[in-house]
């Protein structure tokens, strides 16, 4: 079993993404132990605060750094990735030389109403992990369009062809990330 730090790129408890990754998480619980990061109580990066750094940046950087992997659940704003999650990000890249994220196993997913499901934003935060030094899982790529009724009221995915990739990719990921927590 890999430990998943996951980050969730949307702070509203009943958004789209936040949804996809809880229901992620139930249909893989047998491959992945995903720790949910709290990426909300981070203030808005300054280097001034690493004088007397926050306990919200300090305990996310821990998470990510106890984690065998990283999975970002990114909703698309504006076609791009939401600012929460890139404040996340900068905290933790810093300081230089002390990145949360080199070296880390890493995946995407996305979703939206929309018709591409966020798919830019997907692109946008593989980019993102890969300048960080993330070792980012290829394929498959997983950005969904989520319809009305995606969800039932309990948070299980209806459409079972949508239960059964993101079983595929749950598999995938989980295997990618112990491959490559095994290398030196």
């Amino acid at each position: 079993m890999v430990r998943i730090a996951t980050l969730v790129g949307s702070l509203r408890e009943g958004s789209i993404n936040r949804k996809l990754a809880h229901a992620t998480a139930a249909l893989a619980d047998d491959l992945m132990e995903m720790t949910f990061v709290d990426i909300g109580a981070l203030p808005h990066y300054n280097e001034d605060l690493w004088r007397d750094p926050p306990e919200a940046v300090l305990k996310m950087k821990q998470q990510v750094k106890d984690a065998d992997g990283v999975l970002f659940v990114t909703p698309e704003y504006n076609r791009n990735v939401p600012g929460v999650l890139c404040n996340a990000l900068d905290w933790g890249s810093r300081p230089v030389g002390e990145s949360s994220w080199q070296g880390k196993p890493a995946a995407v997913l996305s979703a939206s109403p929309g018709a591409i499901g966020g798919a830019v934003a997907a692109q946008h935060m593989r980019a993102r992990a890969v300048a960080l030094g993330m070792h980012v899982l290829s394929h498959p790529e997983v950005y969904l369009s989520v319809p009305e009724g995606f969800f039932t009221g309990d948070g299980v995915i209806a459409p079972e062809g949508a239960r059964d990739f993101l079983r595929g990719w749950a598999e995938g990921f989980a295997a990618f990330t112990g491959k490559l927590a095994e290398l030196p």
